[in-house]
């Protein structure tokens, strides 16, 4: 299946975060266009592939160590009709490592459901999106040691 690369900001574990590529599905069966970052992530794998900017090595990345992948200038849900319908839930959380992501995450939950709480607890996936007006960050619930609302 080819791949497409896209930019972005690596944050592992250990180490700061690093800039470099990733790796989407051009194509994917269940709806049109690439694979999303989140859906990616989201998949049963445990590595992701990814090439650091200073190197031509490709680097496959345990998901497990991975704290968030940063992408400039891309929305969580491009789907504009999914996007009106959904609550923007402000936060800020603090990471493993002392990080901090602050945005909106975009919660497509029902009304009596759409606390941030609920966001956070109502899904098994592994990566969650938080965005800006300038980058989506896919951070991992298991590296979040605590989050705060903000609205």
């Amino acid at each position: 299946m080819p791949r497409a690369a896209l930019p972005a900001q690596l944050l592992l574990t250990h180490g700061a975060a690093r800039p470099g590529q990733l790796y989407v599905m051009e194509q994917v069966p269940h709806h049109e266009g690439p694979e999303t970052v989140l859906e990616m992530l989201n998949r049963p794998e445990g590595f992701f592939a990814f090439r650091l900017a200073d190197q031509d090595d490709l680097l496959l990345i345990s998901k497990v160590q991975t704290i968030s992948v940063s992408v400039n200038g891309q929305a969580p849900i491009a789907d504009p009709a999914r996007l009106s319908a959904a609550r923007l839930l402000g936060v800020e959380l603090e990471l493993s490592g002392g990080a901090k992501v602050g945005g909106w995450a975009s919660a497509e939950l029902p009304v009596q459901n759409a606390r941030l709480l609920d966001y956070l607890n109502l899904s098994r996936d592994l990566f969650f999106a938080v965005w800006t007006h300038a980058a989506t960050h896919y951070v991992n619930r298991g590296h979040v040691l605590y989050a705060r609302p903000l609205d």
